[in-house]
This record gives C-alpha cells, structure tokens and sequence, in this order.
C-alpha cells in the first residue's frame, strides 16, 4: 500500500531524513519509534506533501506522492491527525468531524461520519461545543475522528499517546484498535515504547534521520543495540 524508498528530506539546508525506507501493507499497524528530534514528524509530514522531498519516493497503491498537494494525498485515501492535533478553534466539533466528507465527498459521507462518532462516543455529546472549548485529550479524539471521517485506507497518526491524562489514554487506544479491527493500515509515530500497541505488524526505529531497524516488535526488545537506542527515546524530552 504504502511504499518510502530512500526518502531524504533537507530544512533550511540541514538533513533531515537520510534515505530511509519503509512499508506498510494493507491493514497493517506499523509503528516509527524514535526519540524526538530523530525525523518521525518530518517522515508524516512528507508522506502528506508538507515537507519537501530531496531524494527517493513515496508511493501509494503505486501512485506517486512526490510533488502532489496535501488535498490531493487527502483525496487518495490518506487521512493524518499530527502530534499538535490542529483542530478547527472556530467551528463545531460536527463541523470539524464533517468538513472531512468536503476534502473526499462520496455517497458514504454519513457512513464516515456516523463511524468517526462510534469511535469516540464522548465526541456526540460534544457535537455543538466549538473545537476551542475542548481538553488536549478532547482535541486528539476530535482530530483522529476527522481524519478517519475522510474515509481514508491509511491514517498516519502522529504520536497520539502524547501529553495525555492516563485516564484519556485508553480511549484513545481502543478508538485506534477499533480503527484496525475496520481493515484501515495504521502508520503511528511514537517516541515511547510503551505506547506501542501489541498489536502492531512492525516496528521501525528511525534515529537521527536514518532507520537503525525493523522488524517484530519482540525483535527490538530481544535487540540490545537496538533496546539502548529505544530506551533513549523514552527519556522525556529536556
């Protein structure tokens, strides 16, 4: 489904990513672990056309990413909530929820809508409240819901465990199994092993731009090269 080969990515004239690779077959959870700083960001942002791609290729059910637009990634089947969640302040969260069925309209809109809502109940009652009025945890479960409102075959979910209250956590955790549990492939950036799902098909560890590994997740933590790499990565951030 998704295909990165040799991906490099340069800021300012600073490199980035330095030709990293990776997959994500149909209906897998892949996870991209790595301490902050180490390019996970960069590598979403890339996949949805917000960064500039320098070297290599992402292709989507074999169409190219490279150069396309972030609405025409969006109208392929990619949905993305990032780390900051960037919910719509001004509009309602059924507005935030609905504006998704604009970017991909097709008969199935209230379908995606309803099934947005099935994910995270607690969002129905705040239908009419505005996105500004929400908690940080209130504020993630609104920006996944808009994201798998577009309907889309792969959702990049950009270290959604990420400053959260303990009781918002497992919420969030079974809207994304139930995600999974529907056939939709998951590609998730986090920086802590612990928020790695069981689940998950596959692990890749991305330090200082470069993937240093990939595999099972049982792999990495029988991998001791690998293991004092994670564990830097699940030191908080200074």
């Amino acid at each position: 489904m998704l295909e990165i080969e040799k991906l490099a990515v340069e800021i300012q004239g600073s490199r980035i990513l330095h030709g990293i690779g990776l997959t994500v077959g149909a209906g897998e959870l892949v996870c991209l672990l790595g301490r902050n700083g180490a390019g996970k960001s960069t590598t979403l942002r890339a996949i949805m056309g917000q960064r500039t791609i320098t070297g290599g290729s992402i292709t989507f059910n074999g169409t190219s990413l490279r150069g396309k637009q972030t609405h025409e990634i969006a109208r392929l089947g990619i949905g993305y909530s990032p780390e900051e969640s960037e919910v719509f302040a001004d509009l309602t969260v059924a507005e935030n929820i609905a504006l998704a069925t604009k970017t991909r309209p097709g008969p199935d809109a209230q379908d995606r809508i309803d099934f947005a809502y099935q994910l995270f109940p607690k969002l129905r009652g705040y239908a009419a409240r505005g996105g500004g009025q929400l908690s940080g945890g209130e504020r993630k479960m609104l920006s996944i819901a808009r994201a798998i409102a577009l309907g889309p075959q792969l959702l990049l979910l950009d270290e959604p465990f990420e400053g959260l209250s303990p009781i918002v956590i497992p919420e969030i955790a079974k809207g994304v199994a139930s995600i999974r549990a529907a056939g939709r492939a998951i590609l998730m950036a986090e920086s802590q092993l612990h928020h790695v799902p069981e689940a998950a098909d596959l692990l890749y560890v991305i330090e200082r731009g470069e993937i240093i590994f990939n595999g099972t997740p049982a792999a990495a933590k029988s991998d001791a090269a690998v293991m004092r790499v994670i564990e830097g990565a699940v030191e908080p951030a200074a």
